[in-house]
This record gives C-alpha cells, structure tokens and sequence, in this order.
C-alpha cells in the first residue's frame, strides 16, 4: 500500500521500518537536517535493547500536496504540533488518517477534519509504546518486541480496520484496539505530565531525578490526584488497575521509578518544553472544573515553570 508517515521522529521512524518491511510504500514527510539525512543515508536506527543497526531506504517529502493521494496517513506529531498539521491534512485528498502521540483533543481535532475536511475523513487515535532519541542523523529507538500501538476510535469501532489489519499482516507489529480510547490517552497524560515536570526541572540528568526523593514522592502523590481528577469528571480509569496500583502502593511505584532512572536506558528517553506545556495547559482546566485538590501537581507545575 501507499503510506505516508508524516513525522520522522523515534515514533514516526519505528514506524516506517515497520512498514517498509512489510512491504508496503513508505514515504516519510520530513523538512530540514532531518530530511537531508534520511535522503542521503536512509532510515537508519539503532534498537537499544535488540543491540542491532537496521538501515532501510526510504522515499522523503517535504510537503503534502492536497492532491497527493495515500491510502493511509499515519500523523505521529508531538501534541503541540497537531494544531499546525490538520489544516494541512483536512486539505489533503487522502480520507483514512490516525492520529498518534499524546492527546487532549481527540474531539476536537476529529471535529474539524470532519467539518474541514475536503474529502470524507475517517478518523482513528493511536499511542505507539516505543521511545528514544535522535543522535548523529540516526534514530535510537526503546521497545519492546515487535512493537505495538494502542488503537481506537472515538465511535467505537474504527471504521477503516479491515485497512488497517493488511496493512499489518506481514509485520510482527500487535495493534491492540481499544474501544475508549479518548478516557486511555487522557489516564496516560495523567502518568507522563508529572514524570516529565521532574525530569525537565533535572534537565533530563536521570540520576537526579533518581535522587531527589522530595520530588519522586510528589510525582507519584501527582499521579494519583490526576486519575481522581479523571474520575471526578466521569472518565473511566484505564487500562484497569494502573491507577488502583499507584494510589494503593506509592512506595513501591516511587523506587521502581526510581530504580529505572538509574538505568542508562532512561538517559535515552527524549521530551520536549513545548509538548508539556501544552498538555500541562489543557489538562489545567479539567482540574479547575473538578472539585479533587491536587497539591502535589500544583507544586511541580510551580517548581517547574519557575525553573523554566
């Protein structure tokens, strides 16, 4: 098939080799620097825990024409740099889109590309379970197995999944559906704000952040007023148990994270300012709207902004 993943980061990459061996027609939209190297080297990345380099041609664009026609575009855009692409994708003829990274918006962003839209758009929202960084023109990607996305659309059933289960039937790739996936994107916001307010005040130096037990235990404490804000406003509290975990056992949560940013593999997670103020900003007025104190978020919020 013809597949345009617009985005050429960890997540946006992984995918694309993926795909590309699945032998599919990958084009991967890039601009700047990044363009230049997957033009000149190809698709080049290292698989920290499977200890192998794999390198695979890829064709690169720089724009998406509104006439360019893909029968599937994978968007995998930090939540900050969604608002930039949809006007682009509602002018664009191609009608199957997902949605992936961390969101806040799903209604919205559906909505427009539904009223915006030039052709008939159907829409789905996906969360890859990889990490990493980019170093020297080269992608460093953490993952597990084969690698996987959460799935889901707002409707229930995704309309286009016929499409997407060939698009996956030579891959080892698991895409695991969802059928509430806008109450899954919004519980794993509540994980990652907190956790990244800590490791940006740190500078992403992960021994600190290992260290600095005043801040672990307000990240954790975080994490559970943040699923009680989720639930104060009717949102389901999925996958079923996480947050029972975390609210239950914050001891044992707050040295298993602090175990794992001891481990040279965290110094390889890679975050971005912009997305976490903009997803710190959104999830804001949900807790202006609910009636659930959140101490420990205000603190870091605090702490974090006046680092900044």
């Amino acid at each position: 098939m013809n597949i345009l993943i617009y985005g050429a980061g960890v997540q946006g990459s992984y995918l694309a080799h993926v795909l590309i061996r699945g032998g599919h027609d990958v084009t991967m939209l890039a601009r700047g620097q990044r363009a230049e190297d997957l033009e000149e080297t190809g698709l080049v990345i290292r698989h920290y825990l499977q200890r192998k380099t794999t390198t695979d041609p890829v064709r690169v664009t720089r724009k998406l024409e509104q006439d360019d026609t893909y029968d599937l575009i994978f968007v995998m855009m930090k939540y900050s740099d969604f608002e930039a692409v949809l006007p682009i994708l509602a002018g664009n003829i191609s009608s199957h889109i997902v949605l992936v990274g961390n969101n806040m918006d799903t209604y919205a962003m559906q909505d427009y590309l539904s009223k915006n839209g030039r052709s008939p758009k159907e829409i789905a929202f996906g969360f890859q379970a990889t990490a990493g960084t980019r170093m020297d023109g080269r992608v460093i990607c953490i993952r597990g197995g084969h690698g996987k996305m959460v799935i889901g659309s707002l409707e229930g059933n995704i309309p286009f999944r016929p499409l997407l289960e060939q698009v996956f039937e030579r891959t080892k790739y698991k895409l695991s559906y969802h059928d509430q996936i806008d109450a899954w994107l919004k519980n794993h916001m509540v994980l990652i704000v907190p956790a990244n307010m800590v490791i940006l005040y740190h500078g992403f130096e992960m021994r600190k952040v290992a260290r600095d037990d005043k801040r672990m235990r307000q990240f954790v404490a975080a994490m559970g007023e943040g699923f009680r804000v989720l639930d104060s406003s009717g949102y389901p509290l999925i996958p079923v148990g996480q947050a029972s975990w975390i609210t239950r056992y914050p001891n044992l949560i707050r040295w298993a994270l602090k175990l794992f940013f001891m481990l040279p593999v965290s110094r390889l997670i890679d975050g971005t300012a912009t997305e976490l103020a903009a997803l710190n900003e959104a999830f804001a007025e949900w807790r202006a709207r609910s009636d659930v104190p959140t101490p420990n978020w205000d603190a870091l919020e605090t702490e974090w902004l006046n680092q900044s």
